[in-house]
């Protein structure tokens, strides 16, 4: 998650101050955990909300173990968080960070966001590819960047588009352009075809200053038949992380 996904789903922004309030308090109340990216997903702190402070304009989070990653969390000044309320997905930006104190210890305030975002259609729900059976989206690359059809690894996928992972910088960033004919290949289910359309890009610096980019893609006019084949993966997925989950696998 990324400043770009908040831009292409403002048409699930919550603007009203009363709700966003409620939304939050909702969310400490219930001890629902929140995934703070400090610098994309190559910093990710674990958090949860601890009180609502209307009046003050603010909002207490839990502080992460690590001294040094909170030094990082208020140079960075922004992040961006994502967390869930009753299967809803929420998202939204804490600024204005700093220290403070709750009930005796040492916490971290931000600022009551102006806007979130509720994601309540299913079609937004992201599932991660599992690294041990990789899936793989073959694109057409530009002459320039060796031609042919280059091989990316998802990072995610749902039935509205996939993410994947551009670690040799060979497509280009361009949001809205068109990769056609793109081969996406769905372990136990089949390939499919469709044409990409480019969201959104996200560039990660890693610990050994390697750069990562992720590419957030929509599908465009996907047939029927790849729109099932995608959509009995995402569930052949989910049955297998529940059963993990439930000790079974």
């Amino acid at each position: 998650m990324n400043e770009a996904e908040l831009e292409n789903w403002h048409d699930y922004e919550v603007g009203s101050r009363r709700e966003i309030v409620s939304l939050l308090r909702q969310i400490g109340e219930k001890n629902q955990l929140i995934r703070m990216l400090v610098k994309g997903e190559t910093d990710v702190c674990v958090t949860s909300i601890l009180e609502v402070d209307d009046d003050g304009d603010s909002f207490v989070l839990d502080r992460s173990i690590d001294r040094a990653q909170n030094d990082r969390i208020i140079a960075a000044g922004r992040v961006m968080c994502e967390t869930s309320l009753d299967k809803i997905r929420i998202l939204f930006a804490a600024e204005g960070l700093g220290e403070t104190s709750y009930r005796g210890g040492a916490a971290l305030r931000a600022d009551i966001p102006a806007t979130l975002i509720r994601l309540q259609r299913r079609e937004f729900y992201r599932m991660p590819t599992p690294v041990s059976n990789p899936v793989r989206a073959l694109v057409p690359v530009s002459p320039a960047a060796g031609g042919g059809m280059g091989v990316f690894p998802l990072h995610d996928i749902s039935v509205g588009g996939i993410s994947i992972l551009d670690n040799k910088l060979q497509l280009g960033t361009t949001i809205g352009e068109v990769y056609e004919n793109c081969r996406i290949e769905l372990p136990e289910i089949g390939p499919i075809t469709t044409s990409l359309q480019v969201r959104n890009s996200l560039d990660m610096t890693l610990l050994n200053n390697k750069t990562n980019r992720r590419l957030g893609c929509q599908f465009v006019d996907i047939s029927r038949g790849a729109l099932a084949g995608v959509q009995r993966y995402i569930t052949k997925l989910e049955r297998e992380r529940n059963a993990r989950l439930a000790g079974l696998a």
